[in-house]
């Protein structure tokens, strides 16, 4: 960047500058991000009829567009410059542009902080990057969130490097696998790793003696004389398979054999998945609006490890000695439960042979907050002591430590912070979204935001969750460092100001191994292809249909002139970010869309008199003032109710028996679990360019991707598609089989479960090799949680108090 912010500076595009930073000045503003930077270059080029070439190439264009932040100060012109993703720059211009420096972030900071007027000399600074000085890193941007990829490689170097160190260590690590007191793999009678290296090859040469599919049970003995206790396989061809790749990975270590032989090992039996907020269940209780997809993706996730993990113990070959996988959704009991299981501390789980529902209470305060549901925003006094009861709910029921801890959003990941510290268990990060990027300068005027979202309290619990994580897995590249356009959610973290409360210089390691990419599935019993009639319920399938196209109900407005018109399906909860508004704009501005189409809305709510949440009442007021301003009587149908999960997925297959399509206008999606589950059920989708969708839809990008904020391009998008399939009655079908094609080979339970399960036991290896450092990360984080987090979490449970 020196190099072409030199060339700006010095050569005749310099004035260029100048005039542009003047138009820029007239606008009395002094903070500009990125769009706005763009569109005041367009506006600037216009106005001194510029010709193409400098617009497109110039080496002003090209500083323009690496800019994402243009501060304006006295003296000084501040340009935040990201020349690549999970990278940023800080470049001062002295205000004549004769002078030009590059500055430390902390300078940024503290131009942030004058800026709103609460500048601070001396502020406590937070800084992880020493934490992971020592620690591997990924060199190329390009494969970010391929930690398992990286490490695997990593490994296997560092054992051809040193090896005899590398050998012991694995040693270290085999030789502590247990249950229950049971000793797993190897027992006391190996004492190194040099003498596992020559009893691997006794153990070889005898299981070789033996018939190929011979039971596990009749050979252990002889096996367990040798050093090798159980865990290696259920039949002698499979503990001679898994010797062989400990062998292999002893003498010829390759990444191959190390994912190959790592997936075998039983070091995951007891798991705990944490979604905090409540309001879990399995009949009609799928969280609220603002949780309910974090609340469907960890039952599915939870029964499909519940039957993985019972695979993997079989082919371990721990059947005999009854050994069973447990796993537990940990969640919060709410004694005004509404009708709904929720008062209810343990509660099985559908599909599974031992799998459950804890719920644990939250301790009484103030019964008249604790007994009730609490919001996200509010959650956060309650935490601590509901870790320290959980830990003791947990250990009782499990009879013994979890494995493994997944935390899910910021509130869960807190408490697999403490739980995951205290019982020295393997902590995955799941976050879904993360809050800081949602709010525009949500960092600076925390202040202001505080009394209704209580920022400090979770920008700090996401700070301390994500570093203390031994990984972290995305369902998108883009949840990690976003575009080369956009910054991603984590890399929001990187380096931020709290003006009088904190600054953070190095929020996260954008680059560290700990971020993977996996990407979740969709239940396969209720989101499956419209085709497949034997599958389906007759009865539900004409009730679903007469509930989207005829019946009359309290909860449905609007009615379809002619319900022969191919649908579009929106489904989506009631907010601003799901932006129905913006579709409804969309429909409403197009004749010809209303000509050959009908809107259907499918949400959780269409009555104001049924939400306290004020941006809920507005979007309800909004759509409805839409539907009249545009006249949409008779085009559009909008069903507001909870509907169970079942519903829904025979919502998608109705719509699709009538060849529509389905569109998801957010205004910004992490990732859209509505996205997989309409094109897993047949369905052409159209999705917000704007996240982790176009990782999903990236084959179809040109024609399916949509600008929310473009209503005249977007609409012409599924007109295009329209038209297409007008004209070619066979373009719908192969559009809709390519989706299902694409959710089925890519987004599936089955393989993120063996590929987390897969992460767990592959960061249970690397842990114990970098302990020394880890130790000193993790004292630091558990001060940073009573200087920080503790007292903002105390200032919200006073206001509770007083209620």
């Amino acid at each position: 960047m020196h190099s072409l912010v030199q060339t700006v500076l010095t050569d005749h595009e310099k004035l260029a500058l100048k005039e542009f930073i003047d138009l820029l000045q007239a606008s009395d503003k002094q903070y500009f991000l990125r769009n706005e930077i763009q569109q005041a270059f367009i506006e600037y080029c216009e106005k001194t009829q510029k010709p193409a070439y400098f617009f497109h190439s110039s080496p002003l264009a090209q500083l323009i567009h690496f800019t994402h932040e243009l501060i304006l100060e006295d003296g000084s012109i501040w340009l935040v410059l990201r020349p690549w993703v999970a990278s940023q720059q800080v470049w001062r211009l002295s205000s004549d542009l004769s002078q030009f420096e590059q500055m430390p972030m902390r300078s940024l900071l503290d131009v942030r902080d004058r800026w709103v007027n609460r500048y601070q000399p001396n502020i406590l600074e937070i800084d992880f990057g020493p934490f992971y000085e020592k620690s591997p890193s990924i060199s190329d941007p390009r494969n970010i969130g391929q930690g398992l990829t990286f490490l695997n490689h990593h490994l296997c170097e560092q054992v051809s490097t040193n090896r005899e160190f590398w050998i012991e260590a694995l040693f270290q690590v085999l030789r502590q696998h247990e249950y229950d007191g049971i000793s797993l793999l190897i027992s006391n009678r190996i004492h190194s790793g040099t003498q596992l290296a020559k009893r691997v090859r006794e153990a070889i040469q005898f299981i070789d003696q033996r018939p190929p599919n011979e039971p596990y049970e009749k050979f252990h003995p002889e096996l367990q004389e040798l050093g090798f206790d159980p865990g290696w396989g259920d039949t002698a061809f499979r503990v001679r398979e898994t010797l062989e790749l400990l062998e292999h990975l002893i003498h010829n270590p390759e990444p191959a054999f190390l994912e190959a032989f790592v997936s075998r090992v039983p070091a995951i039996l007891r798991v705990v998945l944490i979604s905090v907020h409540g309001w879990v269940g399995q009949e009609s209780v799928l969280g609220r609006p603002e949780t309910s997809g974090q609340v469907v993706y960890v039952l599915d996730q939870a029964r499909t490890l519940e039957n993985t993990l019972r695979e993997q113990i079989s082919q371990a070959g721990l059947d005999f000695l009854n050994i069973q996988p447990h796993v537990i959704i940990l969640t919060r009991l709410i004694p005004n439960c509404e009708g709904t299981l929720c008062n209810q501390k343990l509660e099985k789980l559908d599909g599974t042979e031992n799998g459950w529902i804890l719920r644990v209470p939250f301790r009484e305060f103030n019964p008249n907050v604790t007994q009730n549901w609490i919001s996200k925003y509010e959650i956060w006094p309650y935490l601590e002591s509901f870790a320290e009861d959980a830990e003791k709910e947990l250990l009782k029921i499990l009879k013994g430590c979890p494995n493994f801890i997944i935390g899910n959003y910021s509130d869960g990941n807190l408490v697999a912070f403490l739980l995951a510290r205290r019982l020295k268990a393997i902590h995955c990060h799941i976050a879904h979204s993360l809050e800081k990027p949602k709010r525009l300068f949500s960092d600076l005027y925390w202040q202001e935001m505080e009394d209704q979202y209580h920022l400090s309290a979770q920008f700090a619990a996401d700070l301390l969750s994500m570093n203390a994580a031994d990984f972290i897995i995305t369902s998108s590249y883009q949840e990690i460092v976003g575009t080369p356009d956009t910054m991603g959610q984590y890399e929001s973290y990187k380096c931020y100001s709290m003006p009088q409360l904190y600054h953070v210089i190095d929020g996260i390691d954008l680059f560290s191994p700990k971020f993977n990419r996996v990407p979740p599935g969709v239940n396969e019993a209720i989101f499956f292809p419209y085709y497949q009639k034997e599958k389906r319920n007759v009865s539900d399938c004409e009730r679903v249909q007469a509930l989207l196209f005829s019946r009359e109900d309290p909860n449905v407005t609007g009615y379809l002139e002619k319900t022969e018109k191919r649908p579009i399906l929106a489904i989506a909860p009631v907010n601003s970010t799901k932006n129905l508004t913006g579709l409804v704009e969309c429909f409403g501005h197009s004749q010809e869309l209303q000509h050959h189409c009908n809107l259907i809305l499918v949400t959780n709510n269409l009555h104001v008199a049924n939400t306290a949440r004020a941006d809920e009442v507005e979007e309800i007021r909004r759509l409805h003032r839409l539907i009249e301003q545009y006249q949409l009587h008779g085009h559009i149908r909008w069903v507001g109710m909870p509907l169970p999960t079942s519903d829904l997925g025979e919502i998608y297959r109705v719509i699709a028996d009538q060849r529509g399509i389905f569109v998801h206008f957010a205004r910004f999606e992490a990732f859209g679990r509505v996205i997989l589950e309409a094109m897993s059920s047949g369905l052409p989708t159209f999705a917000t360019q704007f996240g982790g969708a176009s990782e999903i839809l990236q084959h179809y990008e040109n024609s399916f991707l949509i600008n929310p904020t473009d209503i005249e391009g977007s609409t012409q998008k599924l007109l295009n598609f329209i038209d297409q399939c007008n004209q070619n009655p066979a373009y719908w079908q192969e559009i809709s089989d390519g989706m299902i094609q694409r959710i089925q080979d890519e987004y599936n339970w089955k393989l993120h479960t063996r590929q987390l399960l897969l992460l767990a036991k592959l960061y249970s290896f690397w842990n114990p090799v970098y302990q020394d450092n880890r130790e000193a990360l993790l004292h630091y984080l558990d001060a940073l949680f009573h200087l920080i987090y503790k007292p903002r979490a105390e200032l919200i449970l006073e206001q509770h108090y007083r209620q």
